[in-house]
C-alpha cells in the first residue's frame, strides 16, 4: 500500500502512516457502567469506595488508554426535590465533577424515569440513555480503529449487538462483571474477569 503512495505527496504518506500507527499501536478504552459496578460492589464485594484512577490503571495495565468513560444516572428528583432527593443529587454531582477532574476521564449520564411502585410500594426506577451511549461509543471508536482494546464493566445483555460489531473490527473485549451477569454477555467477551473482593483490594479508598 504505501509502494503506490507517490513521494511527491508527502501528505498521503502521513496520512496511511498515521492510520498504520493507530491501527498497529495497542490502545485500550473503558468502558464503566457505573450502575452496574456501584451494585456488585455494595451486594458481592462488602461495599466500600473505590478509587477510579487505580481501576483505571489497573485494567489498562501497559496498554496506552484513550480514555476511561464512565455511564450512570443521576438519582431521581421531582420537581420540585424533597431535601433528600436535593442531597443526593448534589452529592452524586460532586462525584462526577471529581470524576471529570481525572486525567482522560469522560462522564455520560443518563437519567432515571419514576415508573410508580412495586407491591411493597418500594418506587420503581428505570435507567434511560445509558446502555445506548455506552454502545454507540464502544462501536464508534471501534469503527474509527481508534482502539485495539476495549475493558467493559457491565453485565447487560443490550450491550450484545455493539460488542459484536466491535469483535467484527478486530477489537479484543475484556469483560469485568459480577456473578450475575448475562451469560451470553460473558460468553461472547475475549477475555473476563470476575470482580471479587480480591480483585478490588488494592483499589479501595482507604
Amino acid at each position: 500500500m504505501l509502494g503506490s503512495v507517490s513521494a511527491g505527496h508527502p501528505s498521503r504518506v502521513a496520512f496511511v502512516l498515521r492510520g498504520l500507527i493507530q491501527i498497529n499501536s495497542p490502545r485500550i478504552a473503558i468502558f464503566i457502567d457505573g450502575g452496574y459496578l456501584d451494585a456488585v460492589v455494595r451486594d458481592e464485594c462488602g461495599g466500600g469506595r473505590i478509587d477510579f484512577r487505580k481501576l483505571a490503571a489497573k485494567i489498562a495495565g501497559n496498554v496506552d488508554v484513550l480514555r476511561t468513560y464512565y455511564y450512570n444516572c443521576p438519582p431521581y428528583q421531582r420537581n420540585p426535590p424533597t431535601p433528600d432527593e436535593a442531597a443526593r443529587f448534589a452529592q452524586a454531582e460532586k462525584f462526577y465533577t471529581a470524576l471529570r477532574a481525572l486525567p482522560r476521564f469522560e462522564v455520560r449520564l443518563g437519567m432515571l424515569v419514576y415508573r410508580g411502585n412495586d407491591e411493597k410500594g418500594k418506587p420503581i426506577y428505570v435507567q434511560k440513555g445509558v446502555d445506548i451511549q455506552f454502545g454507540v461509543d464502544l462501536v464508534l471508536f471501534s469503527a474509527k480503529q481508534q482502539i485495539s482494546h476495549a475493558a467493559l464493566i457491565a453485565g447487560d445483555s443490550d450491550l450484545l449487538p455493539a460488542i459484536s460489531a466491535a469483535k467484527n473490527e478486530g477489537v479484543l473485549i475484556h469483560l469485568y462483571h459480577g456473578s450475575s451477569a448475562h451469560r451470553k454477555l460473558i460468553e461472547m467477551a475475549d477475555e473476563r474477569t470476575l470482580i471479587s473482593e480480591d480483585f478490588l483490594k488494592d483499589i479501595r479508598w482507604p
